[in-house]
């Protein structure tokens, strides 16, 4: 049996390929998100571990992987540094000035890396990390060692088209805001890259006068321990000679600060990627059975052969899916390979949005490896299992027959009602999620759908039918009897039409669900801004990073400029959590009014106004005191004065901007809001604007309907980015169309064969197996786009709060459905030709 398992194997290579080309896809998807999200991992994790010091001495309150560290004036003054050599358990103690704020910008004048990595400035000194090897690598020239040069990573320094002994150009948060220096070398961090941020590296006393207005003096103090000591018998005794508001830190509690704050992101993008792997395995998995099912089919007579002539039911079922155990096997194993090139490809795709993944460290793990064949060969197996049943089923007399085919019965009247039943409970949990059950509202409504998703396609042969009914007159009506012939075709086997079908469904299905959130979300955020856009101009980075002050002072001297309001976030622990707090000037409540639930916007001294929402979380109402541990150690206890409903224009917890400079916060602005006297004129009031911020290129001015188109695009390209990785799955379903159409057209031979014979054109054969390619095509889009809309509309209902329009994208429906008839055109070309090569006798001849 093993032997004729081959056989049939090398015999049919065609079919092999093409039935192989679904586990290839699916598994192939698998890993290259298991690598990608691998690679990623452990590129910040070489990163981290390859940056850190034994112990670190920083200001209270702040939190690793938040550069906050310039972000305060208070100082680590020289003094300090050398009690802290004196130790006896430290090797060696370097003060560092890190500069938060700064970014590069090219040889154009054009900013580099301006997607969202931090640019990190840095004074070079010589440091150990945790292992004991050098914190940075010298990859080309040298250190910076006068006032005037700097040393640039190796991925910066090539995006913005440097060589050693150019000149390059550093935008500073505060100050001067454009300096040069002389490029005389290039590094890296030990460990690898920069994930896409910059590293800049000064000179010490270049580095004190850019970021510390020239004081001799330090933000952080990184520590070596000595022979025998460990990190936290460093840290005890560096924090014996600190003064008061610094603390010491292990280096693996500076790791574990870092991987919590990254980790959170990475696991965000690693179960983003996931789910899509999953819909495209799940997709495979119908080809799959849909193959097996017309294999199967097609062989009957050798299996009811193979029982005349002695085999048992468990040795034909045995061969069915020992076939298709090497088949995954293959596709397993081929499906590692295009993971690999894939997982590349994906970090090609974020390294255009600034996110770099060190090549070397997307390999294949074991893990991977495992998970790949694990999958593979677990769904092939199964999906292959109910076909290889029913070929055992096949009675040995049936072999005699010259008619043997095998009919697929018509979804029994049980099946039936249970896949209704099926469809009221997916409809209970959704209810149940729109109705506040307990837990997260999204759960209960994702459950509905998969199980809206899965009975759709066990049904689709019966949901489907009227679709194919209205195919088969629309083709009828408009080419004639080839138009007739394909609709029957079509019809002929409900459950293979449904079940290739039920693949491009699941695709749209999730396609149109995502259309419908996106759409909504680009309605509500059209609704906030003209509900809350009340300056006539903001003006901000698009990364949201802070910039300098002197900005705001040029735009305040513009003619017609009437008002400024200035805003400057920072990072904050409130009341024991991590969070993020807003400062707000005077002017601010001249410019908006918040709608407020109780208490007053007007806010003084060490005062706060907090959003309903975080009024909640924070369990506080108006007169109750928030304290609020800001970076530098200063801890203030804010009395709550107002309580406003949740708005983007500023922050759930929002105070004076005088709070965060009597902390000793450094003066940056996040934001400004302009209003222009009634004279002006609006337009000379921008272009004037605009001239002011035309030399900064992380600042941009807007009005409401830039605003408003800043904020589409931000939507828009994460929409492609999904609509781009669904489209692998929708591929694998096209694929399940070209599959079933070749094998089809191979089962009807016979039949091919007499209608050329009776006078059919190749012309109309080809135009009658399109047809039937593009029926199935639009039955799984209009069951997908069905099943997609109901849930989109259910998961926008349970966002209502966020996602206050509901906006139903009709014109993307029906181009979805227009695509989707497109790939049934595509899908038809393989099988027409080659069903319009046939030879006509040799094809009424065929058994």
């Amino acid at each position: 049996m093993l032997r004729l398992t081959w056989r049939n194997l090398v015999a049919r290579k065609v079919r092999l390929v093409m039935s192989t080309l679904a586990i290839v896809l699916g598994i192939g998807f698998l890993a290259g998100v298991l690598t990608f999200s691998h690679g990623l991992g452990a590129t910040f994790d070489n990163i981290i571990e390859g940056s850190t010091s034994d112990a670190v001495v920083r200001t209270e309150g702040e939190v690793s992987f938040q550069a906050s560290g310039a972000g305060t004036t208070n100082l680590v003054e020289p003094e300090v540094v050398e009690r802290l050599r004196a130790l006896p358990e430290v090797a060696a103690a370097d003060g560092s000035v890190d500069g938060v704020g700064a970014n590069l910008l090219d040889e154009d004048g054009k900013l580099v890396g301006g997607t969202g990595a931090p640019t990190l400035v840095f004074n070079y000194y010589d440091s150990v990390n945790v292992q004991g090897e050098p914190v940075l690598i010298l990859e080309e020239g040298a250190w910076p060692e006068r006032p005037g040069e700097i040393n640039l990573d190796v991925s910066s320094a090539e995006r913005g088209g440097y060589e050693i002994g150019d000149e390059v150009t550093l935008l500073m948060p505060t100050g001067e805001q454009r300096r040069t220096f002389e490029l005389v070398g290039t590094s890296n961090f030990n460990g690898g890259g920069t994930a896409g941020a910059t590293l800049a590296l000064l000179e010490t006393s270049q580095a004190q006068e850019a970021f510390l207005d020239g004081a001799d003096a330090y933000t952080t103090v990184t520590l070596t321990a000595a022979d025998g000591v460990s990190q936290t018998e460093l840290a005890d005794a560096a924090r014996t000679v600190l003064p008061d508001g610094f603390t010491a830190v292990t280096g693996q509690q500076v790791i574990d600060e870092s991987d919590e704050q990254i980790g959170q992101l990475l696991d965000l993008i690693g179960y983003f990627l996931i789910a899509f792997a999953v819909i495209a395995i799940v997709v495979g998995a119908f080809i799959i059975f849909n193959t097996f099912s017309i294999l199967v089919s097609q062989r009957v007579r050798e299996s009811a052969l193979l029982r005349a002539l002695g085999a048992s039911r468990r040795q034909v079922t045995r061969s069915v899916l020992v076939e298709a155990f090497l088949m995954a096997l293959l596709g397993s194993a081929l499906g590692l390979l295009l993971g690999l090139g894939l997982s590349r490809g994906l970090a090609a795709i974020f390294r255009a949005q600034g996110l770099d993944i060190a090549g070397d460290v997307l390999v294949l793990t074991t893990s991977t490896v495992v998970a790949a064949f694990a999958v593979g060969i677990g769904v092939t197996m199964v999906a292959a299992f109910v076909p290889a049943r029913r070929a055992a089923k096949v009675p040995p007399v049936a072999a005699l027959r010259d008619d043997l085919t095998v009919q697929e019965k018509a979804l029994g009247r049980r099946r039936i009602v249970l896949g209704s039943l099926a469809l009221l409970v997916g409809a209970a949990l959704i209810g149940a999620g729109l109705l506040g059950a307990p837990g997260a509202d999204a759960a209960w409504i994702g459950a509905g759908a998969v199980i809206w998703v899965i009975t759709v396609a066990v049904l689709a042969p019966v949901l489907g039918h009227p679709v194919l009914l209205a195919c088969r007159t629309v083709f009828g009506r408009v080419f004639g009897t080839t138009g007739k012939l394909a609709g029957e075709n079509a019809l002929r086997n409900p459950r293979r039409t449904g079940a290739t079908a039920s693949a491009l469904m699941i695709g749209l299905a999730v396609v149109s669900a995502v259309g419908v959130l996106a759409s909504s979300l680009s309605a509500t955020n059209d609704e906030l801004v003209d509900k809350e856009f009340r300056s006539d101009f903001l003006v901000q980075s698009p990364t949201f990073q802070g910039f300098s002050t002197t900005i705001g002072d040029e735009i305040a001297a513009v003619d017609g400029v009437e008002t400024v309001s200035r805003m400057q976030g920072s990072v904050a622990m409130v009341k024991q959590d991590q969070g993020f707090v807003m400062g707000v000037d005077e002017a601010f409540a001249e410019i908006y009014e918040l709608e407020m639930r109780r208490g007053t916007q007007q806010m003084s001294g060490e005062q706060t106004i907090l959003s309903a929402s975080s009024a909640a979380e924070l369990d506080a109402e108006v007169g109750s005191e928030v304290p609020v541990a800001l970076p530098g150690g200063e801890v203030v206890d804010l009395e709550v004065v107002g309580i406003f409903e949740d708005t983007p224009i500023t922050n759930g917890v929002t105070l004076p901007i005088s709070v965060l400079e009597e902390a000793g916060l450094r003066r940056t602005d996040s934001m400004l809001s302009v209003n222009v006297t009634e004279s002006a004129d609006v337009d000379e009031v921008h272009e004037a604007l605009d001239e002011v911020v035309a030399d900064t290129p992380i600042v941009t001015v807007q009005d409401k309907e830039g605003f408003a188109e800043l904020i589409k695009q931000q939507v828009n390209q994460l929409l492609f980015m999904i609509y781009g990785l669904l489209a692998l799955a929708v591929i694998i379903a096209v694929i399940g169309i070209v599959n079933t159409l070749g094998l089809s057209v191979i089962e009807r031979t016979r039949e091919v064969g007499l209608l050329r014979a009776v006078g059919l054109s190749r012309r109309r054969l080809r135009r009658m197996i399109t047809l039937e390619s593009i029926a199935i095509a639009v039955l799984g889009a209009v069951l997908g786009l069905v099943v997609g809309l109901l849930v989109g509309v259910a998961l926008r209902q349970s966002l209502a709060e966020d996602l206050t329009v509901l906006a139903i994208p009709f014109g993307s429906l029906v181009v979805f459905l227009v695509v989707a008839v497109v790939f049934g055109v595509l899908a038809a070309i393989v099988p027409a030709v080659r069903a319009s090569r046939m030879k006509v006798l040799d094809a009424i001849a065929t058994e």
